[in-house]
């Protein structure tokens, strides 16, 4: 059986950044939240037919800055989806966290409802860079972010990290990083600042560093943390043994998942049917509360032809790839409709065929984006 995830979206923030190009809104009040969790059970009981008797494997609760959702709607919200879903007793279960809304009180709160994984919006440790980045905390708030989960009871914490920052050396980005890896995160999701389409930043780009500077932050960052015991599992996601993103892997290696909340998206596999549904549901949250769960939830049946660059977009972003059965068990499709363009990313050196395991190269991953673009038709 394929496995089974849940994504939650949460759209709202204290403030929009100026890089981020997520569903997020700035937060006006917090009378929103009775109706929202209604409507995200709503959401539940409208695709449940279609995950009938499924086991839900993983859940991540998304944003946005979950962290803002008060304990007792949190405790509302798993109370309900465990009352419509069936849930893994180990479930590993998510939920963002931004370092300028993090309380005690309430992440105590929320490791008793059940949540037993934070993740945790750090992006910088530098207070110049932090205000550039439009983030409402500083560096010390972070620290002592790591340390409320810790205390709270939080033994699988994920720190984000952002690098190729605006003006940003690679001195400085190694000092970020180590500063984190001082915090003694379970996982690390590092990756770099990029201009996202409908962002303030993409419209008024700040001066980045050169691409030299970024390989070599790149290269230097990936030393500091293999030496610091992370392992390099995806293309920007680091973790200690037995840390790695269930919920993630489960999106890589081309499971099934379903989105609830604005603007979530899902992916569905109907077994007995050899068929792959995708949903997706109403993106502003003003229009999403307005409309009933029908109303906004949107599904689509995969066409074959978009099946082979979904599934490699996913499984190569993992370093030690996936076993090529994979292909045909979650696409119904036979290995042999992408045969030559793996043959020849093979001849190129960019891609891997050993004892029925397919992944990239070390070139091959440094240069993904090229050997995705094979499997674009």
């Amino acid at each position: 059986m394929i496995p089974l995830s849940l994504y939650i979206h949460f759209p709202w923030c204290i403030q929009k950044c100026p890089y981020c190009d997520f569903n997020s809104h700035q937060l006006k009040n917090d009378s929103y939240e009775v109706d929202y969790v209604d409507a995200l059970l709503a959401d539940i009981v409208k695709i449940v037919p279609k995950i009938w008797g499924r086991t839900i494997r993983t859940i991540f609760i998304g944003g946005g800055t979950p962290s803002l959702m008060k304990p007792d709607d949190m405790a509302r919200l798993m109370s309900g989806l465990r009352s419509y879903l069936i849930l893994d007793p180990h479930a590993e279960i998510t939920m963002e966290a931004n370092p300028g809304t993090v309380d005690a009180n309430y992440f105590k709160a929320y490791h008793e409802i059940g949540i037993n994984r934070i993740s945790i919006g750090i992006q910088s440790l530098n207070d110049a860079h932090l205000k550039k980045l439009g983030r409402i905390h500083q560096s010390d708030e972070a620290k002592r972010a790591v340390q409320i989960a810790r205390d709270a009871g939080f033994d699988n914490i994920n720190c984000d990290l952002m690098f190729a920052l605006p003006d940003q050396t690679v001195e400085q980005a190694l000092s970020d990083l180590q500063g984190v890896i001082d915090l003694k995160p379970d996982h690390i999701s590092h990756y770099q600042l990029t201009m996202e389409p409908n962002t303030y930043f993409y419209k008024f780009p700040p001066k980045l560093p050169e691409s030299e500077l970024i390989e070599e932050m790149q290269l230097q960052s990936y030393a500091l943390l293999k030496a610091n015991g992370y392992q390099h599992y995806e293309v920007s996601a680091f973790a200690k043994a037995g840390h790695q993103s269930k919920h993630n892997r489960n999106y890589w290696e081309f499971g099934d998942y379903i989105g609830i909340g604005a603007g979530a998206h899902g992916k569905v596999t109907m077994q007995g049917e050899s068929r792959i549904l995708r949903t997706s549901i109403e993106k502003h949250p003003t229009q999403y509360l307005k409309k009933s769960a029908s109303e906004r939830l949107v599904i689509e049946e995969v066409i074959n032809e978009e099946l082979p660059f979904e599934f490699m977009l996913n499984v190569l972003r993992l370093k030690h790839g996936i076993e090529e059965a994979i292909f045909s068990e979650r696409t119904f499709l036979p290995i042999s409709v992408i045969e030559d363009k793996l043959n020849l990313l093979q001849k190129r050196g960019l891609i891997v065929r050993e004892n029925g395991q397919l992944s990239t190269t070390d070139q091959g991953f440094l240069f993904l984006n090229n050997v995705l673009s094979e499997f674009i038709d």
